[in-house]
């Protein structure tokens, strides 16, 4: 494992924080968070830019290593997030990209990488969270279409996305990982009815999709029919693995200004918030040293992130609570308050050890896949 950049790759990032600097001044203003279409404009027009700079191919055309880079310099610049297309970018792009035919390839990926088409994600439902594979949204093979049927929740952008990664069963008496399909649906086909969602936080990025014998052509599968868990492990690996690295690199610059503000405020004396924002520094540091890992581990295995990406999620969802468990601690009483930033952040990152796969999941990964310990039966 070598964490060290070539010659290469640092002219790279000179290249890219020397374009951000002369980019990012001339974006326009942000939208009001609560508007979703206009949001989805913001958002794929930041998109725009970085494909017409030469930028936003390097999701799928460039090294792990590279695609590190720009995530950690895009988020140290301060530069937009994927906001609404993250799905497209990080889980179905990328899935499509490993797994996908070459017609589903050439259709699907240059227009997330222009900035033309939006992707939700339609895996968990009402009664099938984290137990996946529990899933019954079913699909009936008719002709050349397959007819789908059933409900999806939690999918985040519905109501602004083109494109659904859908998962179905197709089996339903094969055992429960080996009846599943991926599905590539389009959104506005007639049957598909979206419900948004409002969050604790106030906000209602994710949403109810409701599935009444929506036809989605046979040629959107991606992967072979029943192989759909095996197809969806790629989209999970991907999801949890470089996908975060901008947000190990925005939790540090978040931890920089905690103690800023601790030291404002005078908290800066308590000896064991001091500890603790100290071990949560060394968390992180540990954290990024961890996706180097994982994406040195990455490029030997094709590019497709492996159970390594399982070990990260773990330990950064908890390490995400504790930092704005923190920054209650220097907030005080204002950390009831909804309009600062920290508070939002503090009641989001309640959902990180559910999202992506919950922590207990996660935990029967690593003792299964990496430590070789027998199923829990």
């Amino acid at each position: 494992m070598d964490l060290a950049c070539t010659e290469e790759e640092e002219s790279f990032r000179a290249a890219l924080r020397e374009w951000l600097g002369r980019t990012l001044p001339k974006l326009p203003p942000k939208p009001d968070p609560g508007d979703w279409p206009g949001r989805r404009a913001y958002d794929l027009g930041w998109q725009k830019t970085l494909y017409d700079a030469g930028y936003g191919q390097l999701h799928w055309e460039a090294s792990p290593t590279q695609r590190l880079i720009f995530l950690e310099e895009t988020e140290l610049a301060g530069a937009p997030y994927v906001g609404a297309n993250f799905v497209g970018l990080l889980h179905a792009g990328p899935t499509v990209a490993a797994e996908g035919t070459p017609e589903q390839r050439a259709r699907w990926l240059p227009p997330i990488l222009r900035g033309d088409e939006v992707w939700c994600q339609g895996f968990s439902e009402p009664d099938a969270g984290s137990d996946l594979a529990s899933l019954r949204t079913r699909a009936v093979r008719d002709g050349d279409s397959y007819v789908v049927s059933g409900a999806k929740i939690w999918t985040s952008h519905a109501e602004v996305a083109d494109w659904c990664e859908l998962l179905v069963r197709t089996d339903p008496d094969a055992p429960r990982h080996r009846g599943i399909t991926w599905l590539a649906m389009p959104m506005d086909a007639p049957g598909v009815t979206v419900r948004p969602l409002r969050t604790l936080a106030g906000s209602a990025e994710f949403a109810e999709v409701f599935l009444d014998e929506v036809r989605v052509p046979v040629a959107n599968r991606v992967g072979a029919e029943n192989d759909g868990w095996r197809v969806t492990m790629v989209t999970l690996s991907f999801e949890r693995g470089a996908a975060f690295a901008g947000e190990v690199v925005a939790c540090r610059r978040t931890l920089a200004e905690l103690a800023r503000a601790a030291r404002r405020s005078g908290s800066w004396d308590d000896t064991a918030l001091r500890r603790r924002l100290g071990r949560l520094n060394a968390e992180f540091t540990a954290l990024w040293r961890l996706i180097q890992w994982n994406v040195s581990e990455s490029q030997r295995g094709g590019g497709v992130p492996g159970v390594g990406g399982s070990v990260f999620k773990l330990r950064y969802s908890h390490a995400r609570q504790e930092l704005y468990e923190a920054s209650a601690e220097v907030l005080g009483p204002d950390a009831l308050d909804l309009s600062c930033p920290w508070t939002l952040d503090r009641l989001s990152s309640l959902s990180y050890t559910i999202a992506a796969g919950t922590s207990q999941i996660q935990q029967n990964i690593v003792a299964e896949r990496i430590l070789g310990l027998p199923k829990g039966r």
